[in-house]
């Protein structure tokens, strides 16, 4: 396969044309097992997702201007958030494809891409609002080595001076290792997480105009929940879950969303990727 599957195709492609969008457009995708669970106890990552929806995840990556995910899942992940492809070498080994999880190898097109990667590379969101981002992870690493883009840190700058003063330090500490601060203008004081509304807004004002939300739980329920609160179409345009075929049991995560939009969401088209069961909706 050396485009995206049809799946992905009909449910993004609207994304080209973002004219007279205030933010940007929004996918929300997230692997579950049949309980409804997307991470083990205490946040602990799983690996749900089989080897074709996981290449079909990058896919979904390469036609995204950033992937956003939470800073629980940053720390507990440690993730790379990039799209990865194998090289030519690797290609022609049967085993290997057998067992790739990764894209196809092509030539780089810096004309398309703006960059000498064969693949567009999404741009890691991270909503980190006390700044406790991991100055050593791979994210930053992958920046320098030049195998992803600068991590931006979207947090809020809090206003007592004892707090502001650490604050400070963990954000030279951050840029020096090459992440870029973006901080929010919201009363700190009395909001427990970042405004979703508002997030959206200025990575659009800083040139995103599509992102992929990844997760974690509180992330996903944020999205959801301020969907309603905001109107059925305001802050979400398209929803992809993967359920892979397991059971996680009652230690697993939810995300559970609870009065979420799901009398809002419509269903676009469900595909088969392995033995994943992938649904693909929308919100009209």
């Amino acid at each position: 396969m050396t485009s995206p599957p049809a799946f992905l195709s009909s449910l993004l492609d609207r994304y080209k044309s973002p004219a007279g969008q205030s933010r940007p457009f929004v996918t929300l995708t997230f692997a579950q097992s049949l309980d409804a669970k997307i991470a083990g106890r205490g946040g602990k990552q799983l690996i749900l997702s089989g080897r074709e929806s996981m290449v079909m995840t990058h896919w979904m990556r390469t036609m995204h201007d950033g992937i956003l995910i939470g800073i629980g899942t940053a720390l507990n992940d440690d993730p790379q958030l990039n799209s990865r492809f194998s090289n030519a070498r690797e290609f022609s080994n049967l085993t290997f494809l057998v067992s790739a999880r990764y894209l196809p190898p092509r030539d780089p097109d810096p004309s398309v891409n703006g960059h000498n990667h064969s693949y567009n590379l999404p741009r890691p969101i991270i909503l980190d609002t006390k700044l406790r981002f991991d100055p050593h992870c791979k994210l930053l690493k992958n920046y320098t080595e030049d195998k992803g883009r600068r991590p931006w840190l979207i947090c809020a700058e809090p206003s007592e001076s004892n707090e502001k003063k650490e604050w400070m330090i963990r954000r030279n500490t951050l840029e020096k290792a090459g992440a870029r601060v973006v901080p929010l203008e919201y009363d700190y004081d009395t909001q427990e997480y970042l405004p979703i509304p508002l997030v959206l807004q200025t990575i659009h004002r800083l040139g995103i105009l599509s992102v992929m939300v990844e997760g974690g739980a509180q992330v996903i329920r944020s999205f959801l929940l301020q969907t309603v609160a905001q109107s059925a179409s305001s802050l979400v345009d398209t929803v992809i879950i993967t359920v892979a075929p397991i059971f996680v049991g009652e230690d697993g995560v939810s995300y559970n969303a609870g009065s979420g939009p799901s009398s809002a969401l419509k269903h676009a088209s469900t595909a088969m990727f392995g033995q994943d069961t992938v649904v693909g909706l929308f919100l009209p």
